[in-house]
């Protein structure tokens, strides 16, 4: 297969992390027969520093041209300033609307030889695998918001839209997702206090019914998911819910697995190129000293090669080289509990040697 992967290294620990998963999908091509063409473009600080943009126009056309986007983070305290015209997260959010992307696949996997670094406790989170659907592109972080005059002084608001259509290409995609994993499939909503909930319960069930109907399915409200996340994760297996909700069940629930240095995610549109990155931030306070855990990012090469490419073994060949790799005690600092740890550079080398 002929490829054109897009990288952007963004800020703090971004450059290293991306160029560990550059390195494994050069030896996935090189294993599997494939050809991948990779280019760099600059996002986030870094890119308004240089063009004082944080997306420029060079950056948006590559990735359109493109089959899938690896991204590392955007941010950090350089970028701080609130007066600033604009910010490093500007050109992530600019990212995910010029290419459609609005469905955002976070996966909640725990290792076995890392359970205990959890801080729920082994016989609750051991075996946890849950995929999270959360819809990106709606809901109130996109509706109409404003403060105005209130008989106290004043008053601010935020609406919470969502169409049909919106709710129904992301249950689709949840859906068709589940039909792969282990067959069950639950929504979650606030339907009992939200119209717009009850929008969102009524389309979901009709698409799970009407296309779906071999799937297991279920509905649980949002204040009852986040209790059953710590109680009884392993109940889960593909979760699907709207943009407000899954921003706050998914970074709950990636303390599961005790460490944000494994967890990668992908955001997908319609078409079009997807985008793949680990969870977790810049961490500007280790940048530079090559610590930094790259196995989320090689995880969401894999994602990448599953999701955008259609190459499903050589993703399985990615997640089983990591397992490996963690059952055979390899630690970066954040997960090596006090212990010896490998740096960013030779985590890399063991994964990329276990490809070969």
């Amino acid at each position: 297969m002929d490829a054109n992967i897009v990288l952007l290294p963004g800020d703090g620990i971004g450059p290293e992390i991306v160029v560990q998963g550059k390195r494994v999908l050069e030896a996935i091509a090189a294993k599997f027969g494939h050809s991948f063409t990779i280019s760099e473009h600059p996002i986030g600080g870094n890119a308004i520093d240089d063009f004082g943009d944080p997306l420029p126009q060079p950056t948006i056309d590559a990735c359109k041209a493109s089959q899938a986007i690896l991204l590392g983070a955007v941010g950090g305290p350089k970028w701080d300033d609130p007066t600033a015209k604009t910010r490093p997260e500007v050109g992530l959010l600019k990212i995910r609307q010029e290419l459609g992307l609005f469905a955002n696949l976070r996966p909640i996997q725990t290792w076995d030889e890392l359970v205990d670094a959890s801080p729920i406790r082994r016989e609750i989170v051991a075996g946890t695998d849950i995929l999270f659907f959360r819809e990106l592109t709606g809901g109130i972080y996109f509706g109409d918001s404003g403060r105005r005059p209130h008989a106290s002084g004043e008053e601010a608001y935020n609406e919470m839209v969502y169409s049909t259509g919106e709710v129904e290409r992301v249950v689709r995609l949840a859906a068709k997702a589940a039909q792969t994993r282990r067959g069950k499939l639950t929504s979650v909503d606030k339907a009992n206090v939200l119209e717009v909930s009850r929008l969102w319960r009524q389309v979901a069930d009709r698409v799970v019914k009407e296309e779906f109907p071999d799937l297991e399915y279920e509905v649980v409200l949002v204040d009852a998911m986040a209790m059953h996340l710590i109680s009884r994760p392993k109940d889960f297996d593909v979760v699907v819910t709207g943009n407000m909700f899954g921003d706050i069940l998914t970074d709950a629930a990636s303390m599961l697995p005790g460490s944000l240095g494994l967890l990668p995610s992908a955001s997908l549109g319609s078409d079009g190129p997807g985008l793949y990155e680990p969870i977790h931030g810049s961490a500007p306070d280790i940048a530079g000293q090559n610590i930094a855990n790259p196995l989320a990012t090689i995880l969401a090469t894999a994602m990448l090669l599953r999701h955008s490419l259609g190459l499903e073994d050589e993703a399985k060949a990615i997640e089983d080289v990591v397992a490996a790799t963690l059952k055979a005690g390899h630690r970066t600092k954040d997960i090596a509990g006090g212990g010896a740890f490998v740096s960013t550079t030779e985590m890399g080398d063991i994964v990329v040697n276990q490809l070969g």
